[in-house]
């Protein structure tokens, strides 16, 4: 879904009942038009980029690549193109960072171990790390465990947005047979 679409000024009235629903109460276009916020860049190339908010799921279509990379986290300022504002700007950034996503050869900690111990296949339990971050333990059949990890590791930009989101630089994933942790670290 793209931003804006000039031809249907209708849709917005979705769009801000869409976000609603996820917890965004912003409207689809703030008043001032500019947006201080973290955004995930899910697509760059030479001529443009797209941002997405990683706490509303937003996203914002840039009308030039101001020197982004596909997979970075940026903490900054967009402001709609005038005079349709149906593409946006990042005029300001704050802080960028790569946030990789890789599988570690590590085994889950012990303490990952048993949280996955006490809990039925397909559930997870997220925890807090000690200092920062997050851990995210999976059950999963014991089969299944390479596709799951698999899985996780195709879908990079969620777990990208989830470590911008919590403020963290890296992601690695450790699995077990019938474990799979996610670990999200400073």
């Amino acid at each position: 879904m793209t931003d804006r679409d000039p031809d249907d000024s209708q849709l917005d009235a979705v769009r801000d009942a869409l976000a609603d629903a996820t917890g965004d109460t912003g409207p689809a276009d703030p008043g001032d038009g500019e947006k201080d916020a973290t955004f995930l860049v899910t697509h760059a190339d030479d001529d443009s980029a797209v941002l997405r908010d990683v706490a509303s799921g937003q996203v914002h279509a840039l009308s030039s690549n101001p020197g982004v990379d596909e997979g970075e986290a940026v903490e900054g300022v967009v402001a709609p193109d005038p005079p349709m504002n149906v593409s946006w700007q990042l005029v300001e950034v704050h802080e960028r960072r790569v946030i990789p996503v890789e599988e570690s050869e590590e085994p889950p900690t012990q303490q990952s171990l048993d949280a996955a111990a006490d809990q039925p296949v397909g559930d997870l339990t997220r925890t807090e790390r000690a200092g920062t971050g997050e851990l995210h333990v999976v059950t999963v059949p014991e089969a299944d465990t390479a596709d799951a990890v698999a899985d996780v590791l195709a879908d990079a930009d969620t777990a990208r947005a989830r470590a911008a989101r919590l403020g963290v630089n890296r992601v690695e994933v450790r699995s077990a047979p019938g474990v799979v942790v996610v670990r999200y670290m400073p």
